[in-house]
């Protein structure tokens, strides 16, 4: 990089040159420069005295950059013991009531952060590190399980019945469901026993039990009862619905099912029955998009690869006899293999 003083030698002898009569670009080439290179720095160099190098990584001369002794006199002031618990903002407040100007906000926030000094400040307690979602990945039943709970309306306003559900995220089928007045860990534990003892779920079994941060899925009840049983547990991250989105999806075909009432459920042997005829249409008839279209019993047992490949021969069967029709391939109607909560993070990889 050629140094400002350096640039307007070079430009007095290019003006010197052109008036003698030698081309600009004779000149540039002496220099090994641009000749538009040369007629920036000129234009620079009269509109402003002097020629900045603007290329990214240049070495600037700042006029009004700090001293070290204005550096340190910072330095002092923010380690002062009166200031060791107070931001830079609350800094230049006091001082400025007490007439003392050391720098901007802004110059005190650089000069802390260049020397390390931007830790917590204060006896609060410092923000978290946001926690990484939980990725989770299931090739086949019993393998990742998803479980919630939620309210359904009750005869009056304010009385609700609790709806306990878990669903295979491989199938997407309903293993089991409860209804109860109250939530508690203890009907939880029962819940679990239920299921794993219905779906043959065993401590030999790789399963995971995924769910919310609910008081009933956090007790020590139903933590002893998943060890017990073999389950490993998963949660989802606080205030994160879209960690559990495979129950809560499920919720929201449940309550906008066309039998759901309008109102609210006459009693619990209502609701409970309701809920029943609710699990048998969607294990047994709801076409899941997800799973392209199949029951999640379908899935479930193992169905599913044969109708995708029935389907699959007619849509070839249909592009056979009138291939002008199709412009790109026949859809695909394959099973998805892999069922995914959270898809991994993406590695980046820095260069050296």
């Amino acid at each position: 990089m050629i140094p400002s003083e350096d640039r307007g030698v070079i430009v007095a002898l290019l003006e010197e040159g052109i008036s003698r009569g030698v081309s600009a670009k004779a000149i540039a080439d002496l220099f090994g420069l641009a000749t538009r290179t040369l007629r920036r720095w000129g234009l620079m160099i009269r509109a402003q005295g002097f020629s900045r190098d603007q290329r990214k990584g240049a070495s600037r001369h700042v006029m009004h950059r700090f001293s070290e002794e204005e550096r340190q006199q910072v330095l002092s002031t923010v380690n002062d013991q009166r200031f060791a618990d107070l931001t830079p903002g609350q800094i230049v407040a006091i001082l400025a009531e007490e007439g003392v100007y050391v720098g901007s906000e802004s110059t005190i926030y650089r000069i802390m952060r260049q020397e390390g000094l931007l830790n917590h400040r204060g006896r609060s307690r410092p923000p978290r590190e946001p926690r990484e979602p939980p990725v989770l990945e299931a090739t086949g039943i019993h393998q990742v399980l998803a479980w919630d709970i939620t309210l359904l309306p009750g005869p009056v306003k304010g009385h609700f019945y609790y709806l306990y559900m878990v669903m295979d995220v491989w199938s997407r089928r309903i293993l089991g469901v409860e209804v109860h007045e109250r939530e508690c860990s203890k009907l939880a534990k029962h819940f679990f026993d239920r299921i794993c003892r219905d779906e043959g779920i065993s401590s030999g079994s790789p399963t995971i039990l995924h769910a919310d941060n609910g008081a009933p899925m956090r007790s020590y009840t139903l933590s002893a009862k998943l060890a017990e049983l073999g389950i490993e547990m998963s949660f989802s991250r606080p205030r994160v619905s879209n960690d559990n989105a495979y129950a809560e999806s499920l919720f929201r075909t449940l309550k906008y099912h066309q039998s759901y009432p309008h109102r609210r459920f006459r009693d619990l042997l209502s609701v409970r029955a309701w809920v029943d005829g609710f699990v048998e249409w969607y294990n047994a008839e709801h076409r899941h998009s997800g799973i392209k279209y199949v029951t999640p019993n379908q899935r479930h047992y193992g169905e599913a690869d044969a109708i995708s490949s029935i389907r699959q021969q007619t849509y070839e069967q249909a592009r056979q006899q009138n291939p002008r029709r199709w412009a790109r391939a026949p859809r695909d109607w394959s099973q998805p293999q892999i069922v995914r909560v959270n898809h991994p993070r993406p590695q980046i990889t820095v260069a050296a």
